[in-house]
């Protein structure tokens, strides 16, 4: 029996029960309506339609080209093909930062658009009062701090976040910050295992970690990362499951030489 057809559809309260009785969070990322209906028929409990849309699928070397139209474009296809998982959707750079009015037009578009379940904002204390404003909408708020690739040219290098005490206790500020103003949940992104950790125990709400150590309630990874279609993005925290990208490749090579050796189709392969 299929994990879609015995499991309750996952909802941020959902989230909420899965943290307090210990059971682990599975988050994958999803652009595509064929990619989403897989993952939701696995038994996926989130799905990220991430920013990262920008360099899996456009091929841009950062998040920040990606427009809110084509995130609109690629959460719509996503939730077509869902029926049990929790979609959040990322607020792409330049459609919240500073300007909480903007980050709740922005927002609004996406649920009303789109379909999907709740958002995903980068920072802390800076972006609380788009936070605020999107959540007086009644639309559900996901945080990410530590590593928060919209703010790539700030920080210049995508190295582990907050090593230092500064830093880190600046991290475990913010996140109490997010939880108060009402956010459902927060990404922790590339910090020490230990700090990530620390934020799992001393919030109520479920945190997901990429890179942030197992003491988290639950991961995330980019899907095209962890099938190996992408090959350029090899961090310590990415668990490569396939190597599709090698499987594929001598698909299409095997379907060209059919091709030009007259192959394919054979005499039961046409009418």
């Amino acid at each position: 029996m299929s994990t879609e057809s015995t499991a309750k559809v996952v909802t941020t309260h959902v989230l909420n029960e899965m943290k307090l009785r210990g059971e682990k969070i599975a988050m994958l990322t999803a652009y595509d309506y064929s990619m989403a209906r897989i993952l939701d028929a696995a038994g996926i409990d989130v799905l990220l339609v991430g920013d990262s849309a920008s360099n899996v699928m456009a091929g841009y070397q950062s998040t920040l080209p990606i427009t809110l139209d084509q995130m609109i474009y690629h959460a719509s296809s996503v939730v077509r093909g869902v029926k049990r998982a929790l979609v959040v959707v990322d607020l792409p750079f330049g459609t919240y930062q500073g300007n909480s009015k903007l980050a709740l037009n922005s927002s609004i578009r996406i649920m009303k658009e789109s379909g999907a379940d709740a958002v995903k904002l980068e920072g802390g204390k800076e972006i609380l009062e788009s936070v605020d404003r999107i959540l007086s909408a009644g639309i559900p708020v996901m945080g990410h701090l530590g590593l928060t690739p919209q703010s790539i040219h700030k920080f210049g290098t995508y190295v582990v976040r907050a090593r230092e005490e500064e830093e880190a206790s600046k991290l475990v500020d913010d996140a109490h910050r997010l939880q108060d103003a009402g956010c459902f949940s927060i990404v922790l992104e590339k910090i020490p295992a230990s700090l990530g950790a620390r934020v799992a125990h001393e919030l109520k709400i479920p945190i997901i970690g990429i890179g942030a150590g197992n003491g988290v309630d639950g991961q995330v990874l980019v899907t095209h990362d962890m099938l190996g279609i992408t090959q350029e993005f090899s961090p310590r925290f990415l668990r490569r499951y396939h190597n599709l990208f090698a499987e594929m490749l001598g698909s299409f090579q095997a379907y060209i030489k059919d091709v030009k050796s007259l192959d394919f189709p054979n005499e039961r392969e046409q009418y």
